[in-house]
């Protein structure tokens, strides 16, 4: 009943969040004299932090309308090219001059866990002047009709798989996070059976590919607990009257409750930030925080089989590095990998994925020819680091461009590059 009890109480809630937009709204009009004091600007911030903290925060959009390339600005149109129920594939399409030769296509296989794709919208932008982006745009598990059934970690794969063959040869993929492993799962039984969709590369980012190696607090608690605990205190079902009523779901607001608690001290500094900004009349300040927090409480359901699964193989059984995963019951062998190009990338800093955990694709996938393995840890970012901010764009890309230009089975030999198993 917990999650019944959360509507509730959001529901309850709605009248008092009503009156506080009102009060904001009143005491920030600038025809309204108090509005131009600490005083008048103190109750509207306060309307506002509370409004904002007792939200329920939507998907947000992508937003992406233009980018550069070859230094002119060119126009971006999102369409939706490929779909099943619990995922749509996102393409940026770009209106770029007839007759141009193409860029690589690169497939960014967002994490489901928790957040919506268009927390990977500074990585979608960093990459559109160099490739032709797809993303995958995985739906509220709490927004998928019962009768649509299930969704797994088997069925994840199924849908990368999928993917590949809608794309076609040449693809590049890149994975965030938690798709490393279903990625690289992929990727091995495609090249085992012989696929010519199997994607030209593969970088995989901040992946919890091996979580034995510097184990976080993340994964420490999954071996801690067992699947049991997670079953019995963390699949709820959906409430009336939402899509997905009755359907078994690990609820997102749970998974921030996690996010949030490992640096409470530096959401409730934020927050304060947050106030102190409105009240100064600092704009700017103020605006960055509602970019930030705008995207980052804004979270998705998961699928209790899918979620159950992959705390399972990924976290507890350690089910891959120990040569134990299976999809639908055919062992998945990394070693079956040998003419997809391989780029891991960690953050100097990650508390969610270990220094490490991602390097270990490297000592699973001994049969990919050595010039064709980078291992890359970037200095000085943390988990999000890896994939946004200005690190990642002036730092990263160009390792990651360099790679897949380089490897793209339409491209030249490969070049001797000084990013092969950069540590730093």
């Amino acid at each position: 009943m917990f999650y019944q009890l959360y509507e509730l109480n959001h529901a309850a809630v709605q009248p008092f969040r009503a009156y506080a937009d009102a009060v904001k709204l009143l005491y920030s009009n600038p025809l309204n004299p108090f509005s131009h004091t600490p005083f008048g600007r103190s109750i509207a911030a306060t309307a506002e932090l509370f409004e904002r903290t007792t939200r329920r925060y939507g998907k947000p959009a992508f937003g992406l309308t233009q980018t550069v390339v070859d230094w002119k600005t060119v126009a971006v149109t999102e369409r939706v090219v490929w779909s099943r129920p619990f995922c749509n594939l996102i393409r940026f399409e770009r209106d770029l001059p007839g007759g141009r030769r193409a860029d690589p296509k690169l497939l960014i296989v967002a994490p489901m866990s928790g957040h919506y794709a268009t927390l990977l919208r500074g990585t979608v932008e960093a990459m559109l002047p160099y490739a032709d982006v797809y993303i995958t745009d995985w739906t509220d598990a709490r927004m998928v009709p019962a009768a649509e059934g299930t969704f797994d970690l088997d069925d994840y794969i199924d849908y990368v798989i999928d993917i590949f063959h809608k794309l076609g040869p040449d693809t590049h993929v890149m994975a965030v996070c938690q798709p490393s492993v279903p990625v690289l799962a992929a990727v091995a039984l495609m090249e085992a059976k012989g696929d010519r969709f199997a994607p030209a590369t593969m970088t995989l980012m901040g992946g919890p590919v091996d979580t034995r190696r510097n184990p976080t607090a993340v994964n420490l608690l999954a071996e801690e607990k067992g699947l049991d605990w997670f079953r019995d205190n963390v699949i709820m079902q959906v409430p009336w009257p939402v899509p997905g009523f009755s359907r078994d779901v690990y609820p997102g607001f749970l998974q921030l409750s996690g996010f949030m608690s490992m640096n409470l001290d530096r959401h409730i500094t934020a927050h304060k930030d947050f106030f102190m900004h409105l009240v100064k009349n600092d704009g700017d300040g103020a605006e960055k925080h509602r970019d930030f927090y705008d995207e980052y409480l804004a979270v998705m359901d998961l699928t209790a089989e899918f979620y159950l699964q992959t705390v399972d193989t990924v976290f507890i059984r350690h089910a891959l590095p120990k040569g134990e995963m299976t999809h639908r019951g055919t062992p998945v062998d990394p070693k079956a990998i040998r003419n997809v190009a391989l780029l891991t990338i960690e953050g100097e800093n990650d508390d969610i994925s270990g220094l490490g955990q991602t390097e270990a694709a490297h000592g699973l996938c001994v049969n990919i020819p050595e010039d064709r393995r980078v291992h890359y840890v970037q200095p000085a970012v943390g988990h999000y680091g890896v994939f946004n901010g200005s690190r990642f764009r002036s730092e990263i890309v160009p390792r990651i461009v360099d790679f897949i230009t380089s490897y793209g089975n339409a491209a030249p030999a490969p070049k001797v590059r000084e990013t092969r198993k950069a540590k730093g």
